[in-house]
């Protein structure tokens, strides 16, 4: 064997079976990796010629393969302290203080919510300070040395602190049924301290202790990039890395990024009084809707609030980033797949829907998430209920169906649509890497950054079993102990349904950045499986919806974590003591909040703590547990058709997967039935605006900009991305608390006062009219 092969066999031999791995499982159909890198791939697999090999294994074994990925996140782990006292301290003080307010501001209308990066960018001050002051004296107890100052304030320490406000600073999902269950105004039931307590940790920390155990298929690849944490990863770096000797030019730009983000975030904070305060109408620019106020049908096409937007345009960067958050963070193809659902399954259907006359559409709003009667009223709950919240059906039938906008209906069909693909979107795209992965455990084919966590002690999945079995436990007691209408066997049904989401749903957040939910389809199976119980509907929404809901914002900090290379037993630990903490001190300030303000929960409450989560949860309640899917969505009833979608739910995924074999290279493989139907999951009550923009924005950045200028992008976009953020809610919080709170009013001219005297503002825009006493809709029901 003459040298060059001898070369070419002792090169490829112990490497080509990997990359057939990588190749063949995780990166055949992905649309996060360049083309030219899947080539290279395929070239390394059957080729087999040494040079290619050997770049192939650098590109995909000693780096992130993604290029967002690498703009992101470091490929090297210094090994700082992560497990200090300080973490410990400040994480606890900060959940302690944001989780509480959150849950206290949850219960006015208007809300506002601190996120977790308003946590991470307090508490860096106050690292930085503990260090200066606090001693370095060593202490030894049972045995563990330890001190309140192991030198400058770290990165890893501040990412701990991160984890635990990330997976604990929102108001717990439970607390939105126990506000129905306990508020005056609504059930008006009284539930003791042990029910919310075993209600709220159960719900909590069932979704945590499945995310635990599926680390090898969602946190381990990768192939899951989790684009949602790319903005905290590289304000953590920016912050704790500003040597600019290694600084180089991008596209010309030189400046540091800690400072850049210093800059973006001062220029949104100043720039959002401006919409936010000076001039309101620059939020929703339909300026049509301001030249025509009173024109129906463009109010119902142009408008901003209730309309459309065929010309979505807005200068507030709360209406982009509110549902799908940032836009700088997902990749280009989550756009492109958003635009064209929101176009053909939203736009174009819903104007077909609703000038054909379908569904009684002429009589209502083209898009509001109000439910409607027959009079063209907001439909009223109390008129179709006994004395004990039970269905009343001589009442019902003397009151009125109820009505959906087109929007509304279609809300619920794209909801069952996406469920349905993301299943068979994983069957069918990812059936090896999953069944690959199950076999394979820590032994995958690992990045860099697997193989630097490779040197932690893992953190074994028994652990992760444990606490399933324990807030299972916790959770079977709330549904056996107290009088809850969920039956036992609901109740592990709803978990189950949960589980069988968490894969699907968790992969295509980890590849797309798009969240789905079962906030829908949840009380629709609980209404069939249980009719009659709106409070068990409420129950069984709340273990399945906040099950998967935890999974998905649990596994995405698992990634943050991997990232950081923060140990996985100190991210255990860490997060399951903020979130059960959190719970603790959520209920406590609702408890405090409902014995101490007079008319909480009361709809004309003189401070606004009127509780709309809790409001929303009980005329949920009662819309799928009293009225019930059945008389909705079965044979006969006006809203019938919905059920064509879990059709095409199933079969678009498979139409793209036949598109993708017979042209593999084409821009069909970046197609994605899941986030083509889900995306828009919101809607309503957001408005085509918010979709539009956010697709905008993010393909300026993230397809023309990242091609234009690559070197600026990959050193600035996602620090931008910090930047807009941060900006944003810190003059929302003062704006809020300096103007909102207290009543001051904005100023009054024609930028704040004519912009919202328009027929879609107004919701007004309806094509039909009745005449007094006149209705609308089917003459029996």
């Amino acid at each position: 064997m003459d040298e060059k092969a001898l070369e070419r066999d002792t090169l490829s031999t112990p490497i080509v079976d990997p990359v057939r791995n990588v190749t063949e499982r995780a990166h055949q159909w992905d649309p996060n990796l360049a083309q030219d890198k899947v080539d290279a791939l395929h070239a390394a697999t059957h080729d087999s010629d040494p040079e290619v090999v050997r770049r192939t294994e650098v590109d995909f074994t000693e780096n992130s393969p993604y290029e967002s990925v690498r703009a992101a996140v470091k490929n090297t782990d210094s090994g700082e302290p992560a497990n200090t006292v300080r973490a410990w301290v400040l994480g606890l003080l900060s959940i302690t203080i944001a989780s509480g307010t959150n849950m206290f501001l949850s219960m006015r209308s208007p809300a506002i919510n601190f996120p977790s990066i308003i946590v991470l960018l307090v508490v860096f001050p106050c690292g930085v300070l503990w260090a200066q002051v606090m001693p370095t004296t060593q202490f030894q107890t049972f045995g563990i040395r330890w001190t309140l100052n192991t030198g400058p304030f770290n990165i890893k320490e501040h990412a701990v602190i991160s984890l635990m406000s990330g997976i604990s600073i929102n108001y717990a999902y439970a607390t939105d049924a126990l506000l129905a269950l306990i508020g005056k105004p609504f059930y008006n039931l009284p539930m003791s301290w042990g029910f919310q307590l075993l209600f709220t940790l159960s719900s909590q920390m069932l979704g945590i202790a499945m995310a635990g155990l599926f680390r090898r298929f969602l946190v381990w690849p990768a192939a899951l990039i989790w684009p949602t944490q790319f903005s905290t990863t590289a304000l953590l770096h920016a912050l704790h890395d500003k040597d600019q000797s290694h600084e180089q030019s991008a596209n010309g730009w030189t400046i540091p990024r800690y400072k850049l983000f210093c800059y973006v975030m001062v220029g949104m904070f100043v720039y959002y009084w401006l919409p936010g305060v000076i001039w309101q109408g620059l939020s929703v620019f339909a300026f049509i809707t301001w030249i025509k106020p009173n024109h129906i049908v463009l109010n119902q096409l142009f408008g901003g609030f209730t309309g459309l937007s065929l010309i979505p345009l807005t200068f507030d960067w709360t209406y982009v980033s509110s549902y799908l958050m940032n836009p700088l963070l997902s990749p280009a193809h989550s756009h492109i797949n958003t635009l064209i659902g929101l176009i053909v399954f939203v736009v174009l259907t819903t104007i077909g829907i609703s000038f054909s006359g379908a569904l009684y559409s002429e009589y209502l709003p083209i898009n509001t998430s109000t439910t409607f009667d027959n009079k063209q009223n907001p439909y009223n709950v109390t008129k179709i209920l006994g004395s004990q919240f039970d269905f009343d059906v001589a009442m019902y039938k003397t009151y009125s169906p109820m009505f959906l906008a087109p929007t509304l209906a279609l809300n619920y069909a794209l909801s069952f649509a996406a469920l349905t693909a993301a299943v068979v979107h994983a069957v069918v795209f990812h059936h090896k890497e999953i069944w690959y992965r199950f076999r394979a455990a820590q032994n995958q084919e690992a990045d860099i950054h697997m193989k630097l966590m490779l040197k932690y002690a893992p953190c074994p999945d028994w652990w992760y079993g444990i606490l399933f079995l324990i807030f299972g436990v916790f959770g079977l007691a709330t549904v056996l102990s107290y009088d809850t209408q969920l039956p036992w066997w609901a109740y592990f049904v709803s978990l189950i349904v949960a589980l069988v989401f968490i894969i699907p749903t968790c992969m295509i957040y980890g590849i797309a950045n798009i969240m789905l939910s079962l906030n829908v389809i949840s009380p629709f199976l609980a209404g069939y499986m249980i009719p009659g119980r709106p409070i068990g509907v409420m129950l069984f929404k709340v273990f399945s919806t906040q099950t998967l809901g935890q999974a998905q914002y649990f596994t995405s900090d698992l990634k943050l974590a991997h990232y950081m290379k923060i140990p996985p037993r100190t991210t255990f630990t860490v997060q399951i003591v903020a979130a059960i903490w959190a719970s603790f001190v959520q209920i406590a300030v609702m408890n405090w909040t409902l014995g101490n303000i007079p008319d909480v929960c009361a709809r004309l409450q003189k401070n606004h703590f009127t509780c709309p989560n809790g409001r929303a949860f009980f005329s949920n309640s009662i819309t799928w547990g009293v009225i019930g899917p059945q008389r909705m969505f079965g044979p006969g009833s006006i809203y019938h058709f919905v059920h064509w979608y879990w059709l095409l739910g199933a079969l678009l995924p498979v139409f793209f997967y036949v598109l993708m074999r017979f042209a593999p290279k084409s821009p069909a493989r970046y197609l994605n039935a899941p986030v083509m139907l889900g995306a828009m999951g919101w809607l309503p009550p957001a408005t085509p605006l918010s979709f539009s923009t956010w697709a905008i924005f993010g393909l300026i950045f993230n397809y023309w900009i990242m091609r234009k200028w690559p070197g600026w992008w990959h050193k600035y976009n996602y620090i931008t991305a910090a930047g807009l953020d941060s900006g944003l809610i810190i003059s929302t919080i003062i704006i809020f608390f300096a103007i909102t709170l207290p009543n001051v009013p904005v100023p009054q001219w024609w930028g704040n006062v004519k912009v919202f005297e328009t027929m879609d503002y107004l919701n007004e825009a309806v094509r039909g009219t009745l005449a007094e006493g006149e209705t609308f809709g089917p003459k029996s029901w």
